[in-house]
């Protein structure tokens, strides 16, 4: 790090004064040091809270860096309420889903594209709401008016709350946490959208997707958001290895000139590797890459903040996010 922490901090605000809101209830990622420059901190903004993510190998540097960035969000932004503190490498569960760092009242919704998200930021070592997909959702808002969607891997179902914002007939969440998804119920009510309860399922994906092969299920778009690695006993999610067998689980399940939304956030596989995987897959010609979504510009630093190179290289995606909307085309004897 060449620079002080508050130096990068500053550079990092500058760029983004855009994004801040007047009401206070947008989420952006504030400063991402992985690749403006110090690699041990991120901080992330939702509403007046913020959530300051140390990564530090040394405790005890991290333990000054947090402070250095608190300091410096005090000074700079003194409409913020409260402070949160997750500690990647923390001793304990709570250390690492966030601790209070200042303040009390933590903000429990944040606003985008005129949708409202439930968040709870300390749910889990997240913070309940990806900040990397915002751009997504917007599209999701924009195309999908009057389509039935299935959202698998929801979470806490931004996908689906954006979905029904832009007007789809219906949506499916699916998700092994019902944790998770009470959260998007919270989203649904905070939009005053119905909450149909059957379309809440908290179930593996492996055996979800059968059930509804069984039972004929089809939807005009399905998203397929699957965390890096996961093993259950229905099936395994490798995103490093095996990200074109999930897509083909899914494949049947959509109607022809409907679209699959497929994401890879595998930070080793590199933007070349998955269009290759997207490429294979579209030979067949009933596949077919549509377009290809960028991560927003605060989660992946702007030209005048950057410092250092992605481990590696996006290209052509911006981030090592990946996500490609892909339309489907059924062969004949499928659709009959």
């Amino acid at each position: 790090m060449t620079n002080s922490l508050p130096t990068l901090l500053e550079k990092a605000l500058a760029a983004r004064a855009q994004l801040i809101d007047l009401n206070h209830e947008s989420a952006f990622r504030l400063f991402n040091g992985f690749a403006e420059g110090c690699p041990d901190i991120v901080v992330d903004l939702y509403a007046s809270t913020a959530v300051i993510h140390n990564y530090a190998d040394n405790s005890d540097q991290g333990v000054l860096l947090v402070d250095e960035a608190r300091q410096f969000l005090n000074a700079s932004l003194p409409w913020l309420r409260t402070g949160i503190v997750k500690t990647r490498n923390g001793a304990t569960q709570e250390d690492k889903c966030g601790k209070l760092l200042f303040g009390s009242e933590v903000d429990r919704k944040i606003k985008e594209y005129d949708t409202w998200y439930a968040i709870d930021l300390t749910l889990n070592r997240d913070s309940s709401l990806y900040l990397d997909t915002r751009n997504l959702r917007k599209w999701i808002i924009e195309n999908l008016s009057g389509k039935s969607v299935f959202n698998t891997f929801a979470y806490t179902g931004s996908f689906g709350v954006a979905a029904l914002k832009g007007g789809a007939s219906r949506v499916v969440q699916v998700d092994l946490s019902r944790e998770f998804l009470n959260i998007a119920k919270q989203s649904y009510t905070l939009n005053g959208f119905p909450i149909q309860k059957g379309d809440f399922i908290a179930r593996d994906f492996f055996e979800q997707v059968g059930n509804m092969k069984r039972v004929n299920n089809h939807f005009d778009c399905v998203l397929i958001d699957p965390p890096f690695f996961s093993t259950t006993a229905k099936g395994k999610v490798d995103q490093v290895h095996e990200s074109a067998r999930l897509i083909n689980k899914v494949r049947p399940l959509i109607n022809d000139g409907g679209y699959l939304v497929a994401i890879n956030n595998a930070l080793f596989v590199s933007g070349r590797e998955y269009m290759q995987t997207l490429e294979s897959l579209c030979k067949d010609g009933y596949l077919k890459i549509k377009e290809l979504i960028p991560v927003p510009q605060d989660f992946t630093g702007y030209p005048e903040t950057l410092a250092g190179n992605p481990v590696t290289d996006p290209e052509p995606f911006n981030h090592s996010t990946k996500i490609a909307i892909l339309e489907v085309k059924k062969k004949a004897a499928q659709q009959a």
